[in-house]
């Protein structure tokens, strides 16, 4: 689409978002560079949908979730994390296509919850997030930091708290000065989980002012315009517009009334990847059908791994 300035311009102003961000002012404005978002050629679904041609479920996946665009994520899994990283982004760059890409390797991640792992030490998380970075360089794109790591901190104490914050803003460091063309967004957690103050003043520790703005609802449920009246929240707390984007991917059908949030029934996809519609961006940054863990509809299935019941179930919404 190479949006124009004047475009992008208009977009902000219908979401409420100010250019009044110093990061918004200086960064390079990946969605001029780019025509749409990019689809993951070999995300979960895609491969699952191609590797079972014959399934009656493959026909629903390919239209409903493996051919729209979503984030791909980048842990200790990746491998080289720069060649994984500059491998994707480059792709994207040559279909024109602007790539999502999720940063999840922060010591402690998930507080030994059902996605637990992440680097092994500090050094090595520096090393990794600084060969990340690098391996975007000027390429356009934009990344999502450590979904959980500010909203978990709680469980945290002592010196590995510190080591978080340090960490997260060395993170946001990272992307300000060696990928000039990408906006990285810090998580903030989601609509009911840190009071907006609260999150405003933990973003604040970690340097959100330095790359473009914070992230919601990352695998999480939370309605559009539930998170969009959070985020403004988090903005006036900051003191500033600060950009912000929502996961859309699993927000069909709201949060529900119950607190179930590992693969919990009746929800069902959002909108798709797109501009405005409150936030900065709504994007789908849980890959639809990658298991919360093994618990609810996904018992027995490991986070992150692709189930295609789970992925029938966000369809139908049941």
């Amino acid at each position: 689409m190479r949006i124009s300035t004047w475009l992008v311009a208009a977009a902000l102003a219908l979401t409420g978002l100010a250019p009044a961000s110093p990061a918004l002012a200086a960064d390079g404005n990946p969605l001029e560079k780019t025509n749409g978002f990019y689809v993951d050629p070999d995300s979960n679904p895609a491969v699952w949908v191609r590797d079972h041609p014959a399934d009656s479920l493959a026909g629903p996946i390919k239209t409903s979730i493996a051919t729209k665009p979503g984030a791909r994520w980048f842990g200790n899994w990746s491998g080289d994390i720069r060649t994984a990283v500059d491998k994707y982004t480059y792709a994207a760059d040559v279909a024109d296509k602007l790539p999502v890409l999720v940063a999840y390797n922060i010591p402690g991640r998930d507080c030994g919850g059902e996605s637990t792992g992440g680097a092994g030490s500090p050094q090595a998380y520096r090393d990794w997030i600084s060969a990340f970075a690098d391996g975007i360089g000027g390429k356009p794109a934009i990344v999502v930091l450590e979904p959980d790591a500010l909203a978990q901190l709680d469980c945290l104490s002592g010196t590995a708290r510190t080591d978080r914050v340090d960490l997260l803003k060395f993170a946001a460091t990272q992307f300000a000065q060696k990928a000039p063309n990408t906006w990285a967004y810090m998580d903030g957690g989601n609509a009911t989980w840190i009071p907006a103050a609260t999150m405003a003043s933990r973003l604040k520790q970690v340097g959100v002012q330095s790359i473009h703005g914070f992230v919601l609802n990352v695998s999480n449920f939370y309605t559009t315009a539930e998170s969009t009246t959070y985020g403004k929240a988090v903005g006036a707390a900051l003191g500033y517009a600060a950009p912000f984007v929502v996961d859309s991917s699993r927000n069909g059908n709201g949060h529900g009334t119950d607190s179930e949030w590992c693969n919990p029934p009746k929800r069902k996809l959002g909108a798709t990847s797109q501009l405005g519609g409150g936030p900065e961006m709504q994007l789908w940054i849980k890959v639809p059908g990658d298991s919360d863990g093994s618990c609810g509809y996904g018992t027995g299935i490991p986070a992150g791994t692709f189930s295609p019941v789970l992925a029938n179930h966000l369809i139908n919404g049941d």
